[in-house]
């Protein structure tokens, strides 16, 4: 019995072997592999951001509040505001790299060094406003007392703003003395003192009629509890434990921990990346400057890290989308 072999054409449509598999060259598969893997880290992070927010639903904190701070306006409630323009800036910086790619298509020197160097600009623009973000999320604005069961209270006056613990405690004579190895926990030894001690502070709430305490739990109205008087003053009497201000890896003023976990840790590894990339476009920027791809003939290298930019601009938009809109 014969077989027949039928052929088909294979030019342009199917990968015949060697080193140039579906018109795309080792370098550019390389780099998409990469991205693969990269975006699924990414996804397993946050997933699990996501599961962990399912849990603490009615104690999550609020986007809104707390990334409300926009830069030299100290005071200024704008929520998202300076978020929404650091995302803004990455993305525009997205657009500058397409457009050194199209340059390089072109063979045009002084473009992809303009649009390469603007880039760069961007990315370090983002960069720096995440750590002025990490910064005013770890320092806080206002401040909390935590509880027995892990809680947080905040405190608000009786329109429902908040109020800050500055603005509520009353100094107490007599020194505060921070633990050491011989009159403490061996482990908390050097550990700092928070800036107001509970007691400051129960004074202070016992001395203003105006004050009350809201709790994390959402009501009815999809809005944090605030209780009345009486409830304010016997709950922080019997279940406050110490003051908290900011946010760290154990403590969190605007809720549970685990927020403040995932923050650092996603935007962090994100801001790691950005960091990367910017490293990364400085040297192809210079070796643009010398002319070493006009030699080569080809600007390959300025889209291999053309890829790995958007990349990383389209991860900041889910980002952004978990922890800033959601």
């Amino acid at each position: 019995m014969e077989a027949t072999v039928v052929r088909t054409g294979t030019e342009g449509k199917t990968w015949g072997g060697g080193n140039d598999p579906l018109k795309a060259s080792y370098g550019k598969m390389m780099m998409w592999f990469f991205i693969l893997s990269d975006a699924l880290t990414f996804s397993g992070f946050l997933a699990a951001y996501g599961f962990s927010r399912f849990k603490f639903i009615d104690s999550w904190p609020i986007a809104d509040e707390v990334f409300n701070h926009f830069p030299f306006l100290h005071g200024v409630d704008a929520p998202m505001y300076y978020v929404a323009l650091m995302t803004f800036i990455l993305i525009f910086s997205s657009v500058t790299m397409v457009l050194a790619v199209d340059a390089g298509h072109h063979m045009k020197k002084a473009k992809v060094t303009l649009y390469m160097f603007l880039t760069i600009i961007g990315g370090i623009i983002f960069v720096g406003s995440q750590a002025w973000e990490w910064k005013n999320f770890i320092s806080g604005e206002y401040g909390a007392v935590t509880t027995k069961g892990g809680n947080i209270l905040q405190f608000v006056d009786s329109e429902g703003h908040r109020v800050a613990l500055s603005e509520i405690a009353v100094p107490i004579e007599g020194d505060r003395v921070e633990h050491e190895a011989n009159n403490g926990i061996w482990f908390d030894s050097g550990a700092e003192l928070p800036t107001y001690s509970l007691d400051e502070i129960k004074a202070g709430f016992a001395a203003n009629e105006d004050l009350l305490i809201r709790t994390l739990t959402f009501n009815e109205d999809n809005e944090k509890t605030i209780l009345s008087r009486d409830e304010s003053l016997a709950k922080l009497d019997a279940e406050a434990i110490g003051t908290v201000e900011g946010a760290n890896l154990t403590q969190n003023e605007y809720g549970p921990p685990l927020f403040a976990d995932f923050f650092f840790f996603i935007t962090g590894f994100h801001g790691f990346h950005v960091l990367s990339g910017i490293i990364i476009n400085i040297i192809i920027f210079f070796n643009v400057v010398i002319g070493t791809y006009e030699r080569r003939g080809s600007y390959e290298m300025v889209e291999k890290v053309g890829l790995y930019w958007h990349f990383v601009d389209l991860v900041w938009v889910f980002v952004f989308t978990f922890f800033y809109l959601v």
